[in-house]
């Protein structure tokens, strides 16, 4: 199947990720966009890989207030250069967290960042529920445990879906801007407020 320049330039407007990456993909899926946009975030996923022991010393701080002026959140992501902190892309980027982290109030970054007595409790919500079921304790284990990674995909920033789009996690949006930006990208911190 021949690409053409409108293929390449669909699929770079759903992704964001640079023209010779994008026809990459689409040579290497047959010019079926699904596939590319597939191929395109493992792509992104080796990258980011790569670039995790890099240091991440620059960056910036944003807000974000919602409109209605009753929930609010301070953000602080880290790159590896002065020249993408300033990059209108980057900072529309970190905006799409702040605005996600408003809507979906996560209470930390990643999945081994949530505290222990949390996960104590939710297991002893989860075992009482199953109390009075008469299924074999490896079951309950098991169906406690699945309840335990749904609700720290539920409250870690980088297990939850994208408020934008549910096909991806905040991890895997971030490792789709490190394969566009070409740097490392990590969220250092955040606060949410909300009255």
């Amino acid at each position: 199947m021949e690409i053409n320049a409108k293929m390449v330039n669909a699929l770079r407007t759903r992704t964001g990720a640079g023209m010779m990456d994008c026809k990459k993909a689409l040579i290497e899926a047959n010019g079926d966009e699904e596939k590319a946009v597939e191929i395109l975030r493992k792509h992104g996923s080796a990258l980011a890989d790569k670039k995790a022991a890099r240091t991440a010393s620059q960056g910036l701080i944003a807000a974000y207030v919602h409109s209605n002026n009753k929930v609010g959140v301070l953000i602080e992501v880290a790159c590896e250069s002065d020249f993408v902190a300033k990059n209108e892309d980057f900072k529309a980027f970190v905006k799409d967290l702040c605005m996600h982290i408003a809507a979906a109030a996560p209470i930390c970054i990643s999945k081994e960042d949530v505290p222990a007595d949390i996960i104590a409790k939710e297991r002893e919500i989860a075992m009482a529920q199953l109390e009075g079921d008469k299924k074999p304790e490896a079951i309950k284990e098991k169906i406690v445990n699945g309840k335990i990674d749904k609700f720290v995909s539920g409250v870690a920033l980088l297990e939850q879906p994208f408020v934008k789009d549910d096909s991806m996690t905040i991890g895997d949006l971030i490792k789709s801007k490190i394969a566009t930006i070409g740097e490392k990208i990590e969220v250092k911190r955040f606060t949410r407020y909300q009255i």
